[in-house]
């Protein structure tokens, strides 16, 4: 098994992410496929954001004219000030050039800044059919629950947008989210292609919430091995952190070749779905701490190490904000494995 580099808003170690360079650099790089996050605008235009609140990832601070437009609202719990991509058009939106959201960790992606412009959904479809190879889509539906009960109904935003686009049913898609309910929905439309469960390592899927408050089902919860066989019969696979794929795994050598054993991976192998993981990133800061090198949080760490570990877990595939350096790792494991059974 091949596991597949997926990268994580393109190549957002190197450019800001969900930039047009960033998805081209990606492509350039070797990712197996991009993973883009979708919101909506007040129109309905699926924009590639990571958030809906944009004042970390974009100039529209900088922007007089919508300087109204800033407020707070509570997304998820969580209570956020700043601009929201459901306040402005599309029109209004396209103005904005994006920005680095770690710039005193990658200053070399802030050099960048400005540059682009913010894409949408369409854009990035048509810069994959242009590619010289195929790569595939690993689209994140964001907020579904948010974003129905303000009158923007996910499944219905994206399943139109594939279908206008010829994506739907492309054997180059996955739609990930952590609702369960939009990707059922979605999966009622025809969609197509490959539908996958994100889960958080704590805490419970919005949507749960919704229906069921304080007694809604944990993530860990649908974890187990009954909520797995069950999760498999509607999706082809779940997608769980780091902390989660690694739980009880020591640093391993380098130089080791065997497998890494996961429990989330063998479990969820055995009821049938693929397993993917987010998200490796280089520096010391993202890194387990018996692996991190020197005293810059900003610095690179012992990162061959953890990307081949993770790797090794047999997961089918990873996200990944370096593209190359999750290519890279996973080649070492590749011949590794190689030298030892030949």
């Amino acid at each position: 098994m091949t596991t597949t580099v997926i990268a994580h808003r393109g190549a957002s170690g190197y450019r800001p992410e969900h930039s047009r360079s960033a998805y081209e650099l990606a492509i350039e790089l070797g990712a197996d496929a991009i993973e883009p996050d979708l919101v909506p605008t007040k129109d309905g235009v699926l924009v590639l954001r990571h958030e809906n609140e944009i004042s970390g990832t974009t100039d529209v601070a900088a922007h007089p004219e919508f300087a109204d437009r800033r407020t707070t609202k509570t997304v998820e719990g969580s209570r956020l000030t700043g601009w929201f991509t459901e306040d402005f058009t599309w029109d209004e939106l396209r103005t904005f050039r994006t920005r680095e959201r770690l710039p005193e960790l990658r200053p070399g992606s802030a050099a960048h800044d400005g540059e682009d412009t913010i894409l949408r959904l369409e854009d990035l479809l048509t810069l994959l059919d242009d590619a010289p190879r195929p790569v595939g889509l690993v689209a994140e539906v964001k907020h579904a629950t948010y974003f129905e009960q303000a009158g923007l109904p996910m499944a219905s935003l994206v399943g139109d947008a594939l279908a206008a686009t010829g994506w739907r049913g492309d054997d180059r898609l996955t739609v990930e989210s952590f609702e369960k309910t939009v990707l059922r929905e979605l999966g009622s439309r025809g969609v197509g292609g490959r539908l996958v469960y994100l889960q958080e390592a704590r805490g419970s899927a919005a949507d749960e919430i919704a229906v069921h408050g304080s007694t809604a089902p944990t993530f860990a919860d649908e974890r187990t091995d009954v909520a797995l066989r069950a999760l498999a019969e509607q999706f082809s696979g779940i997608s769980v952190d780091l902390r989660t794929l690694m739980a009880g795994v020591d640093a391993v050598a380098l130089d080791d070749p065997r497998p890494v054993r996961s429990d989330v991976v063998e479990r969820a192998h055995a009821a049938g779905l693929q397993v993917f993981t987010w998200t490796l990133r280089p520096e010391n800061r993202f890194l387990p701490a018996p692996l991190r090198r020197g005293g810059e949080v900003a610095g690179l760490g012992d990162w061959e190490r953890w990307f081949t570990s993770v790797i090794r877990t047999g997961v089918d595939g990873v996200f990944a904000d370096h593209t190359d350096l999750a290519v890279r790792a996973r080649a070492l494991v590749a011949g590794r494995s190689t030298e030892t059974t030949a």
